[in-house]
């Protein structure tokens, strides 16, 4: 019989055709009580994925399509004036909510963008000098255009440092391909499914993953990555200590995926480039960030 992780899985893996490794590392990436950048050209179900993420979650959902004209108090919500009862009363945005599926992230201005900081970051908003906590759990799940495609607003750093890992999801097999022109609807099989996980035990699987077992030469491990990032001429920027902490955190969860009590280095690897790829700068002409990422991979000793 199958766990409750791989259950998850399978029906993810009935939507999205031939793409177990993206579901895999986007259920890593909750588990590990992180939020999520999907980056893809249009077309190849980034919104898909999001979609089944909460779906097969069983939490309060809300998508938020990010334009050039959303303004911030619509993400956040504001405080307005109510005559009948004569005072000011605090109207939540569509922010306040389990997840958040903020649709072409990259196509809101970057005062826009800046509104999800704090509720990222702490789990809160505050309006007016008054914090209101948010749902938990609480997760993030952006979608973003490759940041060369017209009427785009690059994330900044600080934003982008906010999600604990960028994945993309590719153009789809032939043989899935040939199953989605061949009419198969994956929405469809969307609507007929429940909740794979229920928000008690994603509660649960988040503790048992931080639970998981990293050994002190695997901590070494991802030290010494850290620092070869920040010491190598190949790179401008190297990795925060926050980078490092998400990638034992991003391990661990994968380790719990597996059924394992114990990271292995190659969880490590398996999950680095989503981690990383997103938070690092070259100062040499590397095509991509994931050839950073692979650069740092092969120049650093697994113990």
């Amino acid at each position: 019989m199958p766990s409750i992780t791989q259950h998850f899985i399978n029906q993810a893996s009935l939507v999205l055709l031939d793409k177990e490794k993206a579901i895999k590392l986007a259920l890593t990436c909750l588990l590990a009580r992180g939020h999520l950048l999907i980056e893809d050209i249009p077309g190849v179900g980034k919104t898909t994925l999001a979609h089944t993420l909460a779906t097969l979650l069983g939490l309060d959902f809300q998508r938020i399509q990010f334009t050039s004209d959303l303004l911030p108090a619509d993400i956040l919500g504001g405080t307005i004036f109510d005559r009948e009862k004569n005072n000011f009363e605090f109207h939540p945005g569509a922010i306040f909510s389990n997840i958040i599926l903020a649709d072409e992230i990259n196509r809101a201005t970057p005062k826009t963008q800046s509104a999800l900081l704090e509720a990222m970051e702490e789990g809160q908003v505050t309006l007016d000098k008054v914090t209101h906590p948010l749902a938990s759990p609480f997760f993030v799940i952006a979608t973003q255009n490759p940041s060369q495609q017209t009427g785009t607003f690059p994330l900044p750093e600080s934003q982008l440092d906010r999600f604990l890992m960028r994945i993309s999801i590719g153009y789809p097999s032939s043989l899935a391909e040939q199953q989605l022109l061949e009419g198969t609807n994956p929405r469809e099989k969307l609507k007929q499914m429940s909740a794979a996980i229920e928000p008690a035990s994603l509660l649960e699987l988040q503790q048992q993953a931080s639970l998981i077992h990293a050994a002190k030469p695997l901590i070494a491990y991802v030290q010494a990555l850290l620092e070869f990032s920040r010491n190598s001429d190949a790179f401008y920027q190297g990795l925060s200590p926050r980078a490092g902490i998400g990638l034992i955190q991003s391990a661990k969860a994968w380790a719990l995926i597996d059924g394992r009590k114990d990271v292995y280095p190659e969880d490590i690897q398996v999950v680095f480039e989503a981690v990383v790829s997103h938070r690092l700068a070259a100062n040499q002409q590397i095509q991509t960030a994931n050839s950073l990422a692979e650069l740092l991979l092969s120049e650093v000793a697994i113990p």
